[in-house]
C-alpha cells in the first residue's frame, strides 16, 4: 500500500493521529488533512514539505517541543529507533551530549533537533557543537530543516509498520 493511499483511506481523526506521529504541529496536521486526497506519494511528500515550510516560528517550536532530547529515554518506539546510535554510546559520550544539549537549549530556547537516524552519538555531538555557533535565526531554520527530514522518514514509517 502506498503512503498516500493509506492516509487517504483513514477517517479524519485517524489521519490526524497518524500525521501527528510524523509532526506535532497542529497547524501542519490541519493543512495536510485539508490537502487530502493525495494522488500519490510524491504529491504527499511535496505537500508535507511545502506545508512545513509555510508554517510560522510558533508552529515549528510546537513540533520541536514534542521531540525528546537526544539521548533521553522515551517510550516512543520511533524516537528510540531514531536515536539508537546514542543508546549504544559510552557513558562519557552520553554525558557530553547531555551537557551540550543543555547549553544549546539555553542559547536557542528549544530542544536540539536533529534527524538522528543512522547517526552515531559522536557525529551528533560534533553536529551539536558546530550548530552552537549559529546565530539564533539561522539555527531555527537549520532545526526546521532537520524536522522536515524527520517528517519524511516518519511518513514512510506509517506504512512500513
Amino acid at each position: 500500500m502506498t503512503i498516500a493511499a493509506y492516509i487517504n483511506g483513514l477517517s479524519g481523526d485517524a489521519a490526524a493521529a497518524a500525521l501527528s506521529r510524523c509532526c506535532a504541529s497542529k497547524q501542519w496536521v490541519r493543512r495536510m488533512l485539508a490537502g487530502r486526497p493525495f494522488a500519490d506519494d510524491q504529491e504527499l511528500f511535496g505537500a508535507a514539505e511545502r506545508e512545513w515550510w509555510a508554517l510560522d516560528r510558533g508552529a515549528w517550536l510546537e513540533a520541536f517541543a514534542a521531540h525528546p532530547r537526544i539521548g533521553e529515554r522515551t517510550t516512543d518506539d520511533w524516537s528510540s529507533g531514531e536515536q539508537n546510535g546514542v543508546a549504544r554510546a559510552g557513558a562519557d559520550l552520553r554525558l557530553a551530549l547531555l551537557e551540550e544539549t543543555g547549553t544549546y537549549e539555553r542559547r536557542f530556547g528549544h530542544v536540539y533537533l536533529v534527524c538522528a537516524t543512522g547517526r552515531s552519538a559522536a557525529e551528533l555531538l560534533t553536529d551539536l557543537r558546530e550548530r552552537l555557533t549559529n546565530e539564533p535565526d539561522k539555527e531555527l531554520r537549520v532545526a526546521a530543516g532537520e524536522q522536515a527530514k524527520i517528517i519524511r522518514l516518519r511518513l514512510e514509517k506509517l506504512v512500513a509498520a
